[in-house]
């Protein structure tokens, strides 16, 4: 555990404050309607490039690297288990949505990755997204559906959850290198948080 106070972290790394939250019972999902221009598909498989390409737009603005991070071999363990889900939102014939359940651990699913891009924020699309992944993930025999949520991610994000029913029961401190650095992301990614150099 971390002593109360202030503890010093190197040059080059980044710091988020990690809260992870969980539904333990199927939260109501009301009413949304699907976003005009919008569709939602299951991908089967999904090609890394394709899958890195959508990751990146949509995360680059909130530091997402870890995905960026593996090699094919890594990512494709992942993506290609059966107990993994990847659904696009699918605008203009491209994807511009990813939600991400991941059912590998008995009895839970995880909400892997969750997230629009620039484009698509505003119109609706991510309640509609949200019942569609609680709808989904308790569709299968599970007795918890959690997520994780951090301080770099998006502003909204952390309130979006509870709002969706799910509840915050842990927090934790995060330490990585930063990925502007390691060259995973470009320098220009994300300009709200400062770039400290050795």
């Amino acid at each position: 555990m971390l002593a109360d106070g202030y503890s010093k972290v190197a040059p080059g790394k980044l710091v988020a404050a990690v809260t992870c939250l969980e539904m333990l019972a199927p939260a109501p999902t009301g009413r949304a309607i699907e976003p005009e221009g919008l569709s939602l598909a299951l991908v089967r498989e999904p090609e890394l490039s394709w899958y890195r390409d959508l990751y990146r737009r949509i995360g680059a603005d909130w530091l997402w690297s870890s995905r960026l991070s593996l090699s094919d071999a890594e990512l494709a363990e992942i993506l290609h288990d059966p107990a993994v889900e990847v659904w696009a939102v699918n605008a203009g014939g491209q994807a511009e949505g990813l939600l991400e359940l991941d059912f590998r651990a008995d009895g839970q699913c995880e909400l892997a990755f969750f997230g629009l891009t620039r484009a698509m924020i505003g119109r609706g699309a991510g309640r509609w997204l949200m019942n569609h992944a609680i709808e989904r993930a308790w569709s299968r025999p599970i007795s918890r559906f959690w997520v994780h949520t951090c301080s770099l991610d998006s502003p909204q994000a952390l309130d979006f959850y509870v709002r969706s029913g799910f509840v915050p029961y842990e927090r934790m401190v995060e330490v990585f290198d930063d990925p502007r650095l390691t060259g995973i992301l470009p320098v220009d990614a994300a300009p709200q948080v400062p770039i400290l150099r050795a």
